[in-house]
């Protein structure tokens, strides 16, 4: 029986999953397909799980990595305290499916960032707070760094709007990691709005999208020095996790 895995998002034209697992699939000779599920509500995702008989595993991207919550019959711990799922594994029992959300953003992330870390580097910028913006920020925490939010639209604490971020508080914060759609191709003149003319060599600047490989934002904190990264080492690294979850 040919196993199934898929990714559910909207919309899909951006994603390398299918590629990468197809790709490991045929050349490891595994009896598997990967397959994108592009859909336009996170309440069709009950139909999927009913019409595929050898599903085993899903990712979950943009903008379902909260919304697929409520659809599953558990979180790991670890997940349930992010509050963000990009993994599910699928287990079948007496005719029904139990689905189980995992994450493996803060697996990959952790282990992207780590190494360019510093003793300077104790606070740090999330720039957005979506899905994956919960990620990275419990990974932060767990690598021993203070993360705050900034938001076009802050609301609670621990959050702040573009404005707040001035060239005195960039003195502190010197980890910024954009988690924002911003500089993503086919848009790629624009970037997050930051004094980046205040960023200097002790800063790094960490850049979740993959496409294009240098970004605008990483771009302009070149110019200062800043150390930069794109985000597809995490992308790889959360994938092999991914793939460890479905099979463990």
């Amino acid at each position: 029986m040919t196993k199934k895995y898929g990714l559910i998002g909207y919309p899909l034209g951006h994603s390398f999953s299918r590629s990468f697992f197809n790709e490991k699939f045929l050349s490891e000779k595994i009896d598997a397909e990967y397959v994108n599920f592009e859909i336009a509500s996170i309440e069709e995702l009950p139909k999927i799980i009913a019409s595929e008989m050898n599903l085993a595993g899903l990712n979950v991207t943009i903008p379902y990595k909260e919304q697929v919550i409520p659809y599953l019959d558990d979180l790991d711990e670890e997940t349930r305290s992010i509050g963000a799922v990009n993994v599910i594994k699928l287990e079948k029992s007496k005719g029904r499916t139990k689905l189980t959300g995992y994450n493996s953003d803060v697996i990959g992330f952790t282990r992207s960032i780590e190494p360019l870390l510093e003793s300077y580097h104790k606070q740090a910028l999330i720039l957005g707070t979506g899905g994956a913006s919960k990620a990275i920020y419990h990974g932060l925490r767990r690598l021993g760094l203070k993360a705050t939010f900034v938001s076009r639209s802050p609301k609670g604490e621990n959050t702040i709007g573009y404005a707040d971020v001035t060239p005195k508080l960039l003195e502190d914060y010197k980890v910024i990691v954009n988690c924002t759609p911003l500089g993503m191709y086919p848009k790629t003149e624009t970037c997050p709005d930051i004094p980046y003319e205040s960023l200097t060599p002790q800063h790094l600047l960490y850049d979740l999208i993959y496409n294009p490989d240098t970004t605008l934002f990483m771009k302009r904190g070149q110019e200062q020095g800043a150390i930069t990264k794109n985000g597809l080492e995490m992308l790889l690294l959360q994938a092999f996790a991914a793939w460890e979850i479905w099979n463990r």
